[in-house]
């Protein structure tokens, strides 16, 4: 079972850190997990001019270097042009693609030359089916690792519905397919200048995706949402993150159990 989790953006080097040590004590407790650590360096897309974006790109690649060097964890950073993914690409361990952004085959190619592995996010416009020209495309593009993550689709205005069919169906290109707990569960614009979101769903549609075959799962979390600089109405509270796995590693188990690994 793949688990990346972390903080939306990077804010200050104490709440990375605060976040990175629960992660890793995550990690230590399920070995058997393969757990990346996720934080953005900026993002691009925040409803408003005035919203925080984070420390941008040299400063935030050098934090993200000290959450490798002192917790020894992989980690993960999304990118939003291509001439982010040379200097990402020569710190982090995984490139992710934003959803909005999962068409732009010039970041796409550049993510792919990288060697990294990649993750792309499928565009809340997007059908699964249609996820296979970006996988093609990556592969094409010399990608030797690649993952795709469902976080809901588009459903009238400011709001998201998860349509669980896309696991299989993203999971017959044969790549690894992650659910995104936190963002599925998002209002979009939902505040006006910022998103909403409905955080107590976060454990069910865990459950259920996990449920229908999941290979991995995407958590935002902090350990004050509610002061959040991005995307707090639908991360998970700290607090909450470690028994959540927990729950969700013995989900994991039995359904890989009874259905012999194909989900």
């Amino acid at each position: 079972m793949i688990l990346i989790a972390g903080p939306c953006v990077i804010e200050t080097e104490g709440t990375l850190f605060k976040i990175a040590e629960v992660v890793k004590k995550v990690q230590e407790k399920f070995p058997e997990l393969k757990v990346i650590f996720k934080a953005s360096f900026d993002k691009a897309n925040r409803s408003s001019i005035r919203s925080y974006r984070g420390p941008g790109l040299d400063k935030g690649l050098r934090m993200l270097a000290k959450v490798k060097e002192n917790f020894d964890l992989p980690v993960l950073t999304d990118i939003h042009e291509s001439y982010q993914a040379e200097p990402a690409g020569s710190v982090v361990d995984y490139i992710q693609i934003p959803a909005f952004l999962c068409r732009q085959t010039d970041l796409l190619i550049a993510a792919a030359k990288t060697g990294k592995p990649v993750n792309v996010k499928k565009g809340q416009f997007m059908a699964p089916w249609d996820m296979k020209n970006v996988f093609e495309k990556l592969k094409e593009s010399g990608a030797k690792e690649i993952f795709l993550t469902e976080r809901g689709t588009i459903f009238g205005y400011n709001n998201l519905v998860v349509d669980f069919r896309s696991i299989p169906i993203m999971k017959s290109f044969g790549v690894p397919v992650i659910f995104d707990a936190t963002h599925s569960v998002q209002r979009p614009g939902g505040l006006g200048s910022a998103s909403d979101g409905d955080r107590e769903f976060v454990p069910y549609l865990a459950r259920a995706a996990i449920a229908v075959g999941a290979d991995g799962l995407f958590f935002e979390t902090h350990p004050e949402p509610e002061k959040a600089l991005s995307d707090g109405p639908n991360m998970l509270p700290l607090k909450d993150f470690p028994l959540l796995v927990e729950e969700l590693v013995r989900l994991y188990k039995f359904v890989r159990r009874n259905s012999d690994g194909k989900g």
